[in-house]
């Protein structure tokens, strides 16, 4: 059946989504392979006590708020780079890269020095409340304080890295991610308990193995960036010679796009921490455990978002709209069921929190399955919206995200949440189930929004014309 046959279908033919998994797949093998080592990570540190762990993740819950605005940034240079490459357009590839590089790299700066200042008040921030507060800031505050440094060498190879995928070479990054995670891995058996040699540093160690990891990895993907030259290729040399008009044009649109993921980060680090207020150390410890484990499924948004920027993003900026919009709707429809599929391996994933979490508290172990149980039931939702957000994004079109997060964050999530926290004994999990329905309106949101077609737009086109 060919591609006109099936047009306005709402499913793709197959040879469709197999060029999709060519494009996810490598890219969710990268996520997987750091995910596990996250995972890793937890259960190393898990060793060391509820406190100790707790400690780590909460240093984690603040970097969270960093990690999605660098994606973001990175994101919305990428949405140019892609559809450049459509277009066959080298230079218009390296200007996007350049955006990348220097947006990155100016927030990398900005927080790390904003963590070596306030670590403290940081860490306290996410803390109000807790039980054990007294005992997790001054741990989380060193462990953040020395953790980063490596956020300078991480920008720049988010850069990098995220163009590889862009330009349809996933494999990449994949590769190069995968030998610095067992770097990582190893060095975190060796410092954290003292292994071969080495000083027991605990936490301390954790922070060490993954600041020499990163760097590793900034250095692998400069080197072979320089020597295979791709599209986006450009000397550091040469970074900041930017065509200006160009990187105004797309920080202009990528601030919409940073409202909306800024407010969605801020929205979810506000209600952390006040899961983290509904117990001890064994709530803070019980909740990032199960993250640990969602984020091994969490793989398929990122498989949707580079995949639907290659595809969607491709069709546009080679000018062919209709192409796009079909493109688009059979990603969407294909999210679904993926995230049901990932949401039902989850929910199986409970047979091994025992084993992997031994060293946790009953109380921590509790909190964990519940957690896990209320993202795998969300996830085929979630999966949706992720591709809702990409295709609308693949075009420029990032009023979208503040419409449906800003317009429901803050109109429903956030009071929902202090509602809860305010007047009910309602426990974090619990909190957690409840607020996401919230989302059901971001998907209703999206979707209404999405038939207006305003993200069907050639970007590469206008661009380079001025």
């Amino acid at each position: 059946m060919n591609l006109l046959s099936r047009k306005h279908s709402v499913f793709g033919p197959a040879s469709f989504y197999r060029e999709a998994l060519a494009v996810a797949l490598p890219v969710m093998a990268q996520q997987l392979i750091q995910s596990l080592v996250s995972l890793i990570d937890n259960f190393m540190v898990a060793g060391l006590g509820d406190a100790k762990m707790a400690s780590v993740n909460v240093a984690n819950q603040v970097n969270f708020v960093y990690f999605v605005l660098m994606f973001t940034l990175s994101g919305a240079g990428g949405v140019y780079l892609s559809q450049y490459r459509g277009a066959g357009d080298e230079e218009g590839m390296q200007q996007a890269f350049r955006f990348k590089a220097i947006m990155t790299l100016v927030l990398s700066t900005l927080y790390m020095l904003l963590c070596q200042a306030i670590p403290e008040q940081l860490i306290g921030m996410m803390t109000i409340g807790n039980a054990a507060r007294d005992e997790i800031i001054p741990l989380g505050a060193n462990y953040l304080r020395s953790v980063s440094w490596l956020f300078l060498p991480m920008g720049l190879s988010q850069a990098i890295g995220s163009a590889f995928r862009e330009i349809g070479r996933p494999k990449v990054p994949l590769v190069i991610s995968v030998v610095a995670t067992l770097i990582n891995t190893f060095l975190n058996w060796v410092f954290i308990y003292g292994n071969l040699g080495a000083p027991r540093m605990e936490i301390m160690g954790a922070a060490l193995a993954t600041n020499i990891a990163r760097g590793f990895e900034l250095l692998a993907f400069l080197a072979y960036a320089r020597q295979a030259k791709p599209g986006f290729y450009v000397p550091l040399s040469r970074l900041f010679k930017a065509r200006w008009p160009l990187f105004i044009e797309i920080l202009r649109k990528s601030g919409l796009m940073v409202l909306s993921e800024a407010s969605w980060v801020v929205s979810e680090t506000v209600t952390t921490a006040l899961y983290n207020g509904r117990g001890g150390a064994e709530v803070v410890a019980g909740m990032s455990a199960g993250w640990a484990i969602a984020n091994i499924f969490f793989l398929v948004f990122t498989g949707i978002h580079v995949s639907t920027g290659v595809i969607v993003g491709g069709a546009l900026g080679g000018d062919r709209l209709s192409e796009a919009k079909d493109k688009a709707r059979w990603m969407m429809s294909g999210s679904v069921i993926a995230g049901a599929t990932l949401g039902l391996l989850q929910t199986a994933s409970l047979l091994a929190v025992p084993y992997i979490f031994m060293n946790l508290t009953l109380e921590a172990t509790a909190v964990t399955r519940g957690l896990i149980i209320v993202i795998s039931a969300y996830l085929p939702l979630w999966s949706l919206l992720n591709a809702q957000f990409a295709v609308s994004r693949a075009g420029g079109d990032m009023m979208m995200g503040v419409a449906v997060d800003v317009g429901v964050t803050y109109g429903a999530f956030i009071p929902g949440a202090f509602a809860i926290a305010l007047l009910t004994p309602i426990g974090p999990v619990g909190m957690y189930a409840i607020l996401k329905i919230t989302d059901f309106m971001k998907w209703f949101i999206a979707k209404e929004w999405l038939k207006k077609e305003r993200w069907v737009v050639n970007l590469a086109k206008p661009v380079a014309a001025a």
